[in-house]
């Protein structure tokens, strides 16, 4: 089976619904409290698992309840936790994510031993490379750790998906060689200066970074739907039009589909086809990992 690799963060997301965001300095009640597993690489993770793919997940909890409890999680969804290291110094990270009653959702994460991951952990996993057919990474833990995983992995010449969030810029030279980027609209902005408001924006701002070394770019609008440009190819991809309640973790769910349908040498069509539709799925649940679908539920 092909085999995926997804680096990244591990957090516990606290989760209160409320009819609208506080401004600065008010307090406002809210509504119903939650508390789901999160973490942008461990949500990637397990919506890749739960669509079939066969998944190691490299991060760094602490020694608390909040990572054992994660860890547990990651075994029931079938994935790999070999490379899932423990910091004894540091929490597991957290997230506190406000929901308003349009589904849009705030969050402020504090990283805890997810900002711990090193080069030394890295370098374990750089030994098994080879056995990897897609690698997973996003944003959540240190850049540097980051461009040194790209470096070494585009050095071996493997499909690299970076989620380039949260937002923040990247440099050239982690760009150059880059096999494939996901940004949403504030993302690509960030990167590439070009403000994302339609179809012609994304194309304008995909066409910088391919550029700048990019073999592959996706750009997701939200609820519009996804743009494609490589050197050779552009298309739109529609998003299905469903009923949100909670857009937590789209994006994650998006980038786990995209990287178990490439494992599968699926064309990029049929791969943001069904990247589309598992975000879309998963807008209509409450909860980040809990809001992934499973194959046969997209089937």
């Amino acid at each position: 089976m092909n085999k995926i690799l997804v680096v990244g963060s591990s957090n516990t997301d606290m989760v209160v619904k409320t009819p609208r965001f506080p401004e600065p300095g008010e307090t406002i009640i809210g509504g119903d409290f939650f508390m789901f597993p999160g973490g942008k690489g461990a949500n990637q993770a397990v919506a890749a698992a739960r669509l079939g793919g066969n998944v190691t997940f490299v991060a760094k909890i602490g020694d608390d309840v909040f990572g054992k409890q994660s860890v547990e999680g990651f075994i029931k969804e079938g994935i790999d936790t070999k490379h899932i290291s423990v910091d004894p110094d540091h929490p597991s990270g957290v997230a506190l994510i406000t929901v308003n009653k349009d589904a849009e959702n705030e969050i402020v994460v504090a990283s805890g031993a997810n900002g711990q991951l090193s080069e030394s952990e890295i370098d374990l996993v750089l030994k098994e490379l080879d056995d990897y057919n897609v690698i997973l990474v996003q944003l959540e833990i240190p850049l540097s750790i980051v461009e040194y995983l790209l470096t070494h992995a585009k050095n071996n010449h493997k499909q690299v998906i970076l989620n380039p969030a949260p937002a923040q810029l990247i440099s050239d030279t982690a760009l150059r060689g880059l096999y494939c980027i996901t940004p949403n609209e504030t993302e690509a902005e960030i990167l590439t200066g070009v403000k994302v408001n339609n179809i012609e924006d994304a194309e304008k701002a995909a066409s910088q970074l391919i550029n700048k070394g990019t073999e592959n770019v996706i750009i997701t609008l939200g609820a519009t739907g996804s743009f494609y440009k490589s050197r050779d190819d552009m298309f739109f991809i529609k998003a299905n039009q469903v009923e949100a309640i909670d857009t937590t973790a789209a994006g994650d769910v998006y980038n786990g589909a995209l990287a178990v349908a490439l494992s599968e040498n699926k064309s990029w069509r049929n791969a943001i086809y069904l990247a589309t539709n598992a975000a879309g799925v998963s807008v209509t649940r409450m909860g980040a990992q809990a809001s992934a679908p499973f194959l046969g539920e997209l089937e």
